[in-house]
């Protein structure tokens, strides 16, 4: 009986890592690109590389997995510039539909997403 409960609480315990590790927060370090498109540049990008810098593990993600991290798990990216502002990744879509993530900053200027270096 009491190896039961062991198992509950370890399967609680590893329960908890899952949707930690689901909700986890990551820093975007370098996108890949591909030709750009004649109207829209996000869509431009292919992929992005990432680092959670809590649990120190990195990974690449295309961009629409990406878009439906960050709108269906609630999921958080950001970036960090020289000066060490953050800035947020938000979901959007373009006008025929097509998924991308921009930050959240003021259209009138560019996004600093663009300023991130191109990984091979």
């Amino acid at each position: 009986m009491v190896w039961y409960y062991r198992q509950i609480a370890f399967n609680i315990v590893l329960f908890r890592s899952l949707i930690n590790l689901i909700a986890m927060a990551v820093r975007i370090v370098s996108l890949k690109k591909s030709n750009p498109p004649d109207t829209n540049p996000y869509l431009a990008i292919d992929s992005f590389e990432w680092v959670n810098e809590r649990v120190r593990i990195n990974g690449v993600t295309d961009r629409a997995k990406l878009h439906d991290w960050l709108k269906d798990f609630k999921g958080e990216a950001y970036i960090i510039n020289n000066s060490g502002d953050k800035y947020y990744l938000i979901p959007a879509l373009s006008t025929d539909g097509k998924k991308y993530v921009k930050t959240n900053i003021s259209t009138k200027k560019q996004d600093v997403l663009f300023h991130l270096p191109e990984s091979s």
